[in-house]
């Protein structure tokens, strides 16, 4: 037999050996979570919260000073394993306060209430119905849930680009410059930790909606933020937008936010 021929031979052997052994690397590969989409992070059960959008509602009025966040700042930091850096440029942040032409840059009228400017305004990831962050991802680590519109972040599966942080609009994501977990005072073993090289934010508080909880800070608020279905006409939520006049950080730029303030 000439070498040719046993060349060809041998090349039909490989492509038979590996048309055999696809069905075993598909199977080895859903077994590892190798899937098309990401595999759910939080399975519910039957006392699991549902909404078709989950929308929050924070009543700025009844926030006086920065001492009135700290509170629910604290106990999200705690619930989520969000870490203490003293380097604010690796900052780890999920919800917190700030001014309100931070918050609204460009919204202010001329005469603006000098009352409403000195209040503080607690920021977080806005939760959009047509989010910029989730188009931005190519690894599909960060994305939008269909069931309740929260978006959510895959930890395994970020690769660290931070195309996610150029494409948000409110700088609600933060970047683990550096291991975050020497920096948490006690960890919650309930809740992932994360690691050096990782994007992360507020989630919603997902993993308590799914065993029939409000979001920490929500609970821990006293009536201040309220949560519930935006697009269910009985819900609180839409009770109070119906009530009062809100308004949403950045609206001109579409992307549908499902925070609201009432000023």
């Amino acid at each position: 037999m000439d070498s040719s021929r046993r060349r060809v031979l041998q090349l039909l052997g490989l492509s038979s050996l590996a048309l055999t052994a696809t069905p075993v690397l598909n199977a080895f590969a859903k077994e590892a979570g190798h899937t098309e989409e990401p595999e759910p992070i939080i399975k519910p059960d039957k006392k699991a919260l549902t909404a078709k959008q989950w929308a929050m509602v924070i009543d700025t009025r009844r926030f006086k000073s920065a001492a009135d966040v700290e509170p629910l700042a604290a106990v999200c930091d705690t619930i989520h394993n969000v870490p203490h850096l003293q380097n604010k440029r690796h900052e780890i942040k999920w919800i917190w306060e700030t001014h309100y032409h931070n918050a609204f840059p460009g919204e202010a009228g001329r005469f603006l209430s000098e009352e409403v400017e000195q209040r503080p305004f607690i920021v977080l990831c806005n939760h959009c119905e047509n989010p910029p962050c989730v188009r931005a991802c190519p690894t599909k680590a960060t994305f939008k849930r269909e069931s309740d519109g929260i978006v959510l972040m895959d930890f395994h599966r970020c690769i660290g680009c931070r195309f996610c942080m150029a494409a948000c609009p409110f700088g609600a994501r933060s970047f683990n410059y550096r291991d975050p977990r020497p920096f948490i005072k006690k960890i919650n073993s309930q809740y992932p930790t994360r690691m050096k090289g990782v994007v992360e934010k507020c989630n919603f508080c997902a993993e308590r909606l799914a065993v029939g909880q409000m979001p920490a800070c929500v609970e821990a608020s006293g009536g201040k933020l309220t949560f519930g279905d935006l697009y269910d006409p009985q819900s609180e939520v839409r009770e109070l937008i119906r009530a009062n006049y809100t308004i949403r950080r950045k609206q001109v730029l579409g992307t549908e936010p499902s925070v609201y303030y009432i000023v």
